[in-house]
């Protein structure tokens, strides 16, 4: 089921701004059948206060602010249906028998001062965060700590639109806070199974895998969105042999950094400095960094690419372990365990390394596939890039912004990426689902058709290559066509 789709929910709530018992099972029974993964949550909470804010209305009259005090109401019921249906309360050292010591009052002063200028601020973003830390609420006191806000919050409704607007915001941020500091996900649990249709005893290898990588396209709900979530100026084309930069501006024009504040996002770009660039220079993993990549692996396997990724690999091949824990092991041995890139040397590289952060080896850029390192590299003044690559086929669709797929130059640190295809706005374990399933199930080139959702479809041959026997030396896709 689609944001939009619940979005559409929301406004068919909206419209008699209440929710009764009967809708509150309803909304309870869709989130629930829905089954959005971790990373979904946020936003299916934020959209209940944005759809909310097209129904509040200038109270020029007392019916108005009864109007208003419901429409509250009814998204206080939207996110406790939510929260009731993805979220459970994180341990607490706080007794239930010792609920009388949480101060409820100092609650609601709290949020009588966030309240007051209709905004809140990184000190009281941070006074927020702090108190509900030190002042876990009791299970017992989840419900009435969100529920005190939007109470309180109906004290400050004005006469004007804008700050009512404005008061909304405020109160989603409070309850993103207690969310993030007094409960967590429901482990997540892909409940498609892989289908008959898609399996490789059913229709070949080459087939399966084309069918595998839709699949996991389609279940990439942390895919962002061109043109909305990020802008791409993709300026003008060359061909690989050519000198010069084709390309006066940068690639990115602007991205949603909110979107790296997702879990994969933030628990991927962690790993991004963890590496030295140049082949030939061993290799430090610390205990920090060990816990970051766990952290990160961790993650990815709360999301369907990757649930299906696991599932896949399990029906068509025997050696991959059916326990999730096991699964991870694999994933780390196959992209994190080192080894050496040039002959005789110390382990200088690994797969995740060569992959998404890139390395430099005899002069030139090597692997360096990601869009998120990109954009990073892009901002820090790091990157520069040169222009897309025009395709062979003359009668390619026309490279352009909402292309999910681009091969493009560029210099890293003044070294040169001569050609190089990257797959633009996807998540990160989309990517790792793919280039895992073609690793352990698929072949060194695997050649796919993709429906991108943009009007766009991609001819790609993904390429896979053994290291060190049984892991990652590079992964990464090849444009053959592409069809508007």
């Amino acid at each position: 089921m689609s944001d939009q789709s619940f979005f559409k929910l929301y406004r068919e709530a909206f419209s008699d701004l209440t929710i009764d018992r009967e809708e509150s099972s309803q909304l309870r029974e869709l989130f629930s059948k829905a089954n959005p993964p971790p990373d979904k949550i946020v936003s299916l909470r934020g959209g209940a206060f944005r759809i909310g804010c097209e129904f509040i209305t200038e109270e020029d009259d007392d019916e108005s602010r009864q109007k208003n005090i419901s429409l509250l109401k009814s998204i206080n019921g939207i996110v406790h249906a939510l929260e009731l249906s993805c979220l459970i309360p994180k341990a607490s050292d706080i007794k239930e028998d010792e609920s009388n010591t949480f101060d409820k009052n100092a609650v609601e002063i709290l949020f009588q001062e966030c309240f007051a200028d209709l905004s809140i601020d990184r000190e009281e973003s941070k006074e927020l965060f702090d108190f509900f830390k030190l002042n876990n609420p009791p299970t017992d006191m989840l419900v009435w700590t969100r529920a005190t806000a939007f109470r309180i919050g109906c004290d400050f409704l004005t006469k004007e639109k804008a700050e009512n607007v404005k008061l909304l915001k405020c109160i989603n941020y409070i309850v993103h806070v207690i969310e993030q500091t007094c409960m967590e996900h429901k482990p997540y649990i892909l409940k498609q199974e892989v289908p008959q249709a898609i399996n490789v005893t059913s229709i070949g290898l080459d087939s399966s895998i084309s069918k595998a990588v839709q699949y996991i396209w389609d279940l990439d709900v942390n895919r962002l969105t061109p043109d909305s979530d990020y802008e791409i100026n993709v300026q003008k084309g060359k061909k690989p042999y050519w000198k010069g930069d084709e390309a006066s501006d940068p690639l990115f024009v602007r991205v949603d950094s909110s979107a790296f504040r997702r879990p994969t996002y933030k628990a991927f770009i962690a790993l991004l400095d963890n590496y030295s660039a140049n082949t030939g220079v061993a290799e430090v993993v610390t205990s920090h960094e060990k816990k970051e990549n766990k952290t990160f692996l961790n993650a990815i396997m709360q999301t369907g690419p990757m649930q299906f990724c696991h599932k896949y690999c399990c029906a068509n091949n025997s050696d991959v372990p059916r326990s999730i824990n096991k699964f991870i092991d694999l994933l780390h041995n196959i992209w994190f365990d080192l080894y050496f890139r040039q002959h005789g040397g110390r382990p200088d590289s690994s797969g995740f390394e060569h992959v998404f952060v890139g390395e430099i080896k005899n002069g030139e850029v090597s692997g360096f596939h990601n869009w998120i390192m990109l954009y990073l590299e892009e901002m820090k003044g790091n990157l520069n890039y040169k222009g897309y690559i025009k395709p062979r086929n003359k009668d390619n669709a026309e490279t352009n912004s909402d292309d999910h797929v681009l091969t493009l130059q560029f210099d890293w640190n003044g070294v040169e990426k001569k050609v190089g295809t990257s797959f633009i706005g996807v998540s990160p374990e989309f990517e790792l689902a793919l280039y895992t399933m073609c690793f352990l199930v698929g072949q060194k080139e695997n050649k796919v058709e993709l429906k991108t959702g943009t009007g766009d479809i991609f001819a790609l041959n993904v390429k896979v290559y053994t290291m060190a026997k049984n892991k990652i030396g590079t992964s990464f896709v090849e444009a053959l066509d592409h069809f508007d």
